[in-house]
């Protein structure tokens, strides 16, 4: 079986997340939108009573080295509500950027707030994309019916995730969970989230994998 893990939005808590997963060697996939980085780190929004920052455009290369890195667009819109013209920026430019900035091939997208539509689709598929992640649960997951409609499997913090990940275990599938590392709020999400990466990773059936290479 097959596992990915798939984090968005670029936070300073990911500086924390990818320390974690390098230690047990797990592979993961960040999903960032350059156009919300600036040179140093930034506010970005409350989340309860937690302030979320920004990473600064200068620590993402050390941040995220060894990780898949996947296009979110530039600015976080919700994209079927774009013009032609602005959904083409926010899709093909930000795949260029993150290219530049990271000098990787950046073939996955994945949706702003989960939207998308057939327009939303072209886009990504004529800027390059080979997948597009979403935020619909589905089992069996792999392979999707649609490469821009990658489901996932549940959220990191899902009550059912050892349910569904079994499930997928005695199917011999891909097991894909999903989330933002600024929702680990106290040191117990972070111990839960430690040993499930440490439970997965001394799994002898599992095998950690980057979305792009699921392709």
């Amino acid at each position: 079986m097959r596992i990915a893990q798939s984090w968005d939005d670029g936070v300073v808590d990911d500086v924390r997340l990818t320390g974690l997963l390098r230690r047990y060697q797990a592979r993961a996939t960040f999903n960032l939108n350059p156009g919300l980085h600036q040179p140093g780190r930034s506010f970005g929004w409350r989340h309860g009573d937690k302030e979320v920052w920004r990473l600064g455009r200068n620590e993402l290369a050390d941040v995220y080295t060894g990780f898949e890195i996947a296009n979110h667009s530039m600015t976080h819109p919700n994209l079927p509500d774009l013009s032609p013209e602005a959904l083409d920026w926010e899709i093909r430019e930000s795949r260029c950027v993150l290219q530049d900035w990271f000098q990787q091939p950046v073939r996955g997208f994945c949706y702003p707030f989960g939207g998308f539509n057939p327009a939303v689709k072209e886009a990504i598929r004529a800027a390059g994309h080979v997948y597009a992640r979403t935020v619909l649960e589905y089992e069996p997951l792999f392979p999707p019916a649609d490469p821009l409609e990658l489901g996932v499997s549940c959220r990191f913090n899902d009550p059912a995730f050892w349910t569904r990940y079994e499930r997928a275990r005695a199917a011999g599938g891909v097991f894909l969970f999903w989330g933002h590392s600024y929702e680990l709020i106290n040191e117990a999400m972070w111990a839960d989230l430690e040993e499930k990466i440490a439970r997965i990773t001394a799994d002898p059936a599992a095998e950690w994998a980057s979305i792009e290479t699921l392709f």
